[in-house]
């Protein structure tokens, strides 16, 4: 077994460490189908080669040949650290500074075999959310911020470290750049041919910029989407009796059974793949598992009458159990199901994130491998049948909403029926979540904001979750709009229930949705608590990408903007440069992510805290700007709550001046103007 000062001292070379392949009892990363050309597979050989000396190169490209042909991309197997993978405490990583620990502490943490989905692949979530794009990446990363200065950058060209760079002690130690490809050159099938050859990578949201915290994070955003999809769509505070179907128990769809129990629900939630099911169960995030869908249907039908908390992994395909709630509603006449959503990864539908339902999982993934064309003409299909069932039950008093998966996208283009009569080509017949339930909430600012204890110990995440609290508790009682104190008592209630329910897997992390002045004063409570010696070691900020100001994608963060500007980049460009400029320990920037490539530009940041009044005010600047950044843009494009919000702002910070619009509500000045 390694230890963390070998993984940190370069390359393993003399000896080389033996190739002990795709480990056995772990899932693994479908096999890719890039399509290269005899010269571009060359091409990918010597790229992959370049990592190690010549005397080595010899005995290595055969093998490196091998898992090309195999497995569509070449991983470097052989190179799989020999080491327990987590997140170790921060002071046994042999560093020179502390942020570069840090940083380490949360590249090993998405790398864990109980975070990671494919773990030997270095995918974090998604089906293919990559950390790195192989293992040598892995290996030079760790040693060059095990040598890294406060007076160094490392710079991250996907996946690949280019190297150390001078700079001065206020600039990032880390620069990530994932997927930046030229725009059109930026498909699905070129994607696949770059990734194989290694110059790319599409690092998903927070698996290439090392900020994934497990399945909490999307738990948390789950309890406050189905919450919010009560209040509008039910009428209710209370969800006991209501049921929530859904599909996908995987590295980020894993959080919907949890998240169902934590509001009070019944969640249903049906998984193609048995071991993330097993998995989830084994957690206690699931409660009860079947593979009869009477079973399932008598289940449901049980837990309703009596009002029980119940989350029900159905092992089967989704498609399947939609089908057998309408046989249900045409047969008997009960509707059972009130809320449904899709957490399949429909951004990338054609490589292992969404399985047809006319074949087993098995079947699937040899199809997908071995005729590509046919399993994307069956992905389609079922993808039809999907909406009709949805469709079905929505003429009762049902309600569906599309979670940012891109499954209405992929709907659309497979010809379901989804249109939206007189809509723009943002919308389908059912909304995202952000344009019906989330969207005026990030428009105040609120948004997936989270930090992580490197000292792994619990009580200084306890000490957190009581100084988060205690800084909401006092906006409330300083008096806020009622708007902002339900977002608040909402934050509360997940802090209390996040801790009852065991929600850490991985890291000490927490997160919760705030805003501007919440992030900013937890930010402070903890920093100071750091220099008081009531939090033992540095903690680390961070948040989703999926964010107020993270994120432009056209079909989810930013699908609420009606300005025709929705389809622009510059919020989340931006966000990334200003985030350096004010202080980020590290800051990320990524093509693709939830809705899948070159359909979204995000970016994100880390920001560590270690009790000095020099965080402290990075801290206040850079949060402020992370924040204003977007809402500003959201008051320019129309919004009122973001215009009221940015208005406020302003009268409490002079250094802000924002351009605000002025209404335009003359229709007939405009038609008449627009007349020949």
């Amino acid at each position: 077994m390694s230890s963390l000062q070998v993984l940190c001292s370069g390359l393993p070379l003399r000896p080389l460490p033996q190739n002990q392949g795709r480990w056995a009892g772990v899932p693994h990363a479908p096999v890719r189908t890039p399509g290269l050309s005899p010269m571009e597979e060359q091409l990918a050989l010597r790229n992959a080669l370049r990592y190690f000396p010549p005397d080595v190169q010899e005995l290595l490209a055969p093998e490196f040949a091998q898992e090309l042909r195999l497995y569509g991309h070449i991983y470097m197997y052989r190179f799989c650290p020999n080491i327990e993978m987590r997140a170790y405490p921060i002071e046994q990583y042999p560093c020179q500074t502390k942020a570069a620990a840090a940083i380490m502490h949360m590249i090993m943490n998405n790398l864990d075999p109980a975070v990671a989905q494919f773990p030997q692949e270095l995918v974090t979530y998604g089906g293919n959310g990559q950390v790195f794009s192989n293992w040598a990446q892995f290996w030079l990363t760790m040693y060059y911020l095990s040598k890294m200065t406060e007076e160094q950058t490392l710079v991250m060209y996907s996946g690949h470290p280019l190297g150390l760079f001078p700079s001065t002690p206020g600039v990032p130690r880390l620069v990530i750049t994932n997927g930046m490809v030229i725009p059109n050159y930026s498909s699905r099938t070129e994607y696949e041919k770059l990734f194989a050859l290694g110059v790319t990578m599409y690092g998903q949201m927070t698996a290439g910029s090392y900020c994934y915290i497990g399945p909490q994070g999307i738990v948390h955003g789950t309890v406050l989407t189905v919450l919010n999809a009560a209040r509008r769509y039910l009428g209710i505070e209370e969800l006991a009796g209501k049921v929530f179907v859904t599909s996908g128990l995987g590295g980020m769809s894993g959080a919907q059974a949890k998240a169902a129990v934590i509001v009070g629900c019944i969640g249903v939630i049906a998984e193609v793949d048995k071991a993330a099911l097993v998995k989830r169960h084994q957690q206690g995030w699931l409660m009860e598992v079947t593979d009869s869908l009477d079973h399932c249907i008598e289940r449901l039908r049980e837990a309703r009458k009596k009002k029980e908390v119940l989350s029900l992994g159905y092992h089967g395909n989704v498609v399947d159990l939609w089908e057998h709630l309408v046989h249900e509603l045409d047969t008997t006449g009960e509707l059972l199901v009130d809320l449904g959503s899709d957490q399949t990864s429909c951004h990338n539908p054609f490589n292992g994130g969404y399985y047809p339902v006319q074949l087993s999982f098995i079947e699937a993934q040899h199809l997908m491998a071995s005729n590509p064309p046919a399993f994307k003409d069956l992905v389609q299909e079922s993808l039809r049948r999907h909406i009709s069932a949805i469709n079905r039950l929505a003429k009762e008093n049902f309600f569906f909403w599309d979670y940012g998966n891109a499954f209405l996208l992929e709907a659309h283009r497979a010809g379901a029926d989804v249109a939206k009569k007189g809509a723009n080509k943002t919308e389908f017949r059912y909304p995202s979540y952000v344009q019906h339930i989330m969207g005026d909430i990030f428009s105040q600012g609120f948004g997936p904001f989270r930090w992580v204890c490197t000292s792994r110990d619990p009580q200084d995440l306890a000490v957190t979750d009581q100084l988060a609290t205690s800084v909401l508790e006092k906006a409330i009682a300083d008096g806020v709009k009622p708007s902002v104190k339900l977002q608040y008592m909402d934050n509360i209630r997940w802090i209390r229930e996040a801790a009852k329910h065991q929600l850490v897997v991985g890291s000490q992390a927490r997160i919760l949705y705030s805003d501007q002045k919440g992030r900013v004063a937890i930010a402070v409570a903890i920093n100071q608590a750091i220099a008081r010696g009531n939090i033992k070691a540095p903690v680390v900020l961070s948040r989703d990408h999926h964010d107020v100001s993270g994120t432009d994608s056209p079909f989810r963060e930013t699908s609420n903007v009606y300005d025709g500007s929705a389809f622009c980049a510059d919020m989340a460009v931006q966000n990334f440069v200003g985030d350096a400029c004010r202080g980020a320990t590290w800051v990320a920037l990524h093509n693709g992510g939830g809705v899948g490539w070159g359909e979204v530009i995000n970016g994100g940041f880390g920001l560590m805290l270690d009790g000095s009044p020099e965080v402290e005010h990075k801290a206040r600047m850079m949060l402020s700007w992370d924040v204003s950044n977007g809402v500003a843009r959201r008051c320019w494009s129309g919004n009122p709550k973001a215009y009221e919000i940015i208005c406020q702002t302003m009268q409490e910070n002079s250094g802000l001046v924002v351009t605000l619009p002025h209404d335009v509500t003359d229709e007939c000045m405009l038609q008449q103007a627009l007349q020949p």
